[in-house]
């Protein structure tokens, strides 16, 4: 069961970055990922820890999990299983109080990220509060109704926001006190939108950088459903409302 955290942990010295790597349903992907995380830590030479979070798997996930940490006892990995399906916001807030590193990243357990994406990510760590990522060329295989809907959500939160970022939904690199001390309201497919934005409006600097990536191996996106277009909704009323006391008050 994943415990609700009383007092977060405190940034420790040896651990840079804390990796939450989200898990539903990828009982076929989640041990490369692990893998990748892993290799791209080594090859830039950071300190790191690896929290996971099961978010009620229906298949064979948290097995396939535990024979991974059984047979890398000297990796450093923490393994949370939810009861009931919490949804990936929830999960992304939680995780931050229960890591200890300066800077905070979800990773997906889908395996679409290779090693030289996120190596490339984290050398550029420290060099402002939000390292935010975003593709310039479609991912082969993805279909076009997913791309419309990506570019569509995009210009949307631009509008509503005020800001004109390459994309908002890139997994970005931030310092984990940001997350526990702004962490969104809203907890569905648009959290990184209100979090980025609402660090945006409170003066953080950002990078962007551009990555590549690919198409899940096996099974399918969990991105477009009914209740993903209703945490965008909310997630765009939360920063419309946001700017709206910017621009009366001078503040968000």
């Amino acid at each position: 069961m994943n415990p609700a955290p009383s007092e977060p942990h405190p940034e420790t010295e040896d651990v840079f970055l804390t990796l939450f790597v989200a898990c539903y349903n990828e009982q076929e992907n989640i041990t490369g990922t692990l893998d990748v995380v892993q290799a791209a830590c080594v090859e830039v030479a950071i300190t790191y820890e690896i929290i996971i979070i099961d978010d009620a798997s229906s298949d064979a996930s948290v097995d396939v999990i535990r024979r991974y940490m059984a047979d890398h006892p000297d990796a450093p990995i923490s393994l949370y299983v939810n009861e009931k399906n919490m949804g990936l916001g929830e999960n992304f807030a939680e995780a931050a109080f229960l890591g200890r590193g300066k800077y905070y990243r979800l990773i997906c357990g889908d395996n679409v990220e290779p090693v030289e994406t996120l190596v490339k990510v984290f050398r550029e760590i420290g060099k402002a509060d939000i390292i935010l990522t975003y593709r310039p060329h479609d991912v082969a295989g993805k279909s076009l109704s997913r791309r419309l809907t990506s570019r569509l959500y995009t210009a949307l939160v631009n509008m509503v926001s005020g800001f004109q970022l390459h994309y908002y939904n890139g997994l970005p690199v931030m310092k984990r006190r940001d997350v526990m001390r702004w962490q969104p309201n809203s907890h569905g497919f648009g959290f990184q939108a209100d979090l980025v934005t609402r660090l945006l409006d409170r003066g953080a600097t950002y990078l962007e950088v551009p990555v590549t990536g690919t198409e899940r191996a096996t099974g399918e996106s969990k991105a477009i459903t009914f209740r993903n277009f209703c945490s965008v909704a909310h997630s765009l009323l939360n920063i419309a409302i946001r700017r709206f006391s910017k621009t009366l008050y001078g503040r968000s």
